[in-house]
């Protein structure tokens, strides 16, 4: 019977766990979709993928008309020109594939905003589980407090118990009701907080039990799979990618420009006509430009080295903070349960064995290593989800 009860309250307990890690996620989604933020960033985003398209094809043809008079015996000349210029033919390849580098920087910037608002929306979620089990616990302790300050009101009434037995009921009864109150303003604020990121549609949020999530146990192979979904390091690389490119792009503007078109010339019984071509030579304009190019290349890679060293040994802190909180969480979680004393203290409180304050003072330190256990769940799954931010 014992096995079949303790086989029960673990299906419970794991189906609210399935339910909070379901609502969060829930929350997230409906974030995603009706944040302003987000819809900003995204029409940024695009309007910055198409000015990266810019700059990027031929220059504007020139078309030139001359009308010039002279006098009778001459008469008046007509002259018209039309002329294309050309940077050296692989310029554009380069200005394209520079182009296509940028735009997926452009969304590799509104992943990383996307995935720092959706983890601030994460860990206010975070809060609010936290927030309504500590509601739970106390309305557990309220129920409790009133029935023990009843009690003592009866007791009192008929002589039973002296005004500061009584006094301390009804004072430990205050105490828990205004914590009752700070926590639902707390838990307003943290709802307020959701339907600002949400839009301002409102969200209701009821779970009260952190989901269990497995930390990965092979940091290395975890850490090759973040490395991957990091936009800021995928940034990085791309930035490095387009260095390169901009370092061939100078090359080639430092190769002559040429101009081609067709030129027309008429005047009385004559008329010139044929094409005209043109060189124009870069010895002072782009000076410098391919060792500005190279040095910015050779910064941006050790930046990115840096950058990568540093999300490392970041991760890694934060792996082994997780697999220690969550060690310490399931250790004292099975020790409060086997230490749990309340229902012996309320026996001798009833049998006149111990004083009220004793009780009070007794049950407090139970209650506050149940606000412990769940200030280390808190922290653990804020712990994990800056872990997992990236994947």
């Amino acid at each position: 019977m014992k096995k079949i009860i303790i086989t029960i309250v673990s299906v419970i307990v794991s189906n609210l766990s399935l339910f909070s890690q379901n609502r969060v996620e829930s929350v997230l989604n409906e974030i995603e979709k009706n944040n302003t933020t987000l819809t900003a960033l995204q029409q940024s985003m695009e309007a910055k993928q198409l000015e990266n398209k810019t700059n990027i094809y031929l220059q504007n043809p020139e078309v030139e008309f001359n009308y010039l008079w002279g006098n009778d015996v001459i008469g008046n000349r007509k002259d018209f020109s039309a002329i294309q210029t050309f940077d050296f033919p692989t310029t554009y390849k380069y200005k394209k594939e520079i182009s296509n580098i940028k735009n997926e920087q452009v969304a590799l910037e509104y992943q990383k905003q996307r995935k720092d608002l959706l983890l601030e929306a994460r860990l206010i979620s975070y809060d609010l589980v936290y927030n309504n089990a500590l509601l739970l616990e106390l309305s557990k302790r309220l129920n409790h407090a009133q029935s023990i300050a009843n009690s003592y009101k009866s007791k009192f009434d008929i002589g039973e118990t002296n005004i500061l037995e009584y006094n301390k009921a009804q004072l430990n009864l205050l105490n828990l009701s205004n914590e009752m109150e700070s926590l639902n303003v707390k838990r307003d604020a943290l709802l307020g907080e959701l339907t600002r990121l949400n839009g301002g549609i409102p969200i209701e949020f009821t779970a009260s039990e952190f989901a269990t999530t497995p930390i990965p146990a092979d940091f290395e192979q975890w850490y090759a799979q973040a490395e991957q979904s990091n936009p800021l390091l995928n940034w990085l690389k791309k930035e490095m990618e387009s260095t390169e490119k901009q370092v061939g792009l100078n090359r080639a503007m430092s190769l002559p420009k040429l101009k081609a078109g067709y030129m027309s010339e008429n005047v009385i019984g004559q008329k010139f006509q044929g094409i005209t071509l043109g060189l124009s030579i870069p010895l002072w304009e782009n000076k410098n430009q391919v060792k500005y190019a190279e040095a910015n290349a050779a910064a941006i890679e050790k930046t990115a080295n840096d950058q990568k060293v540093q999300f490392y040994n970041r991760l890694k802190l934060l792996h082994a903070k997780a697999i220690g909180l969550q060690n310490n969480a399931s250790d004292y979680k099975s020790r409060l349960k086997t230490f749990d004393s309340s229902e012996l203290l309320k026996k001798a409180l009833d049998k006149g064995e111990i004083s009220l304050i004793d009780y009070i003072l007794e049950l407090s330190i139970y209650y506050e290593s149940v606000n412990k256990l769940l200030r280390s769940e808190l922290e653990m799954n804020k712990t994990l989800a800056k872990l997992n931010q990236y994947l």
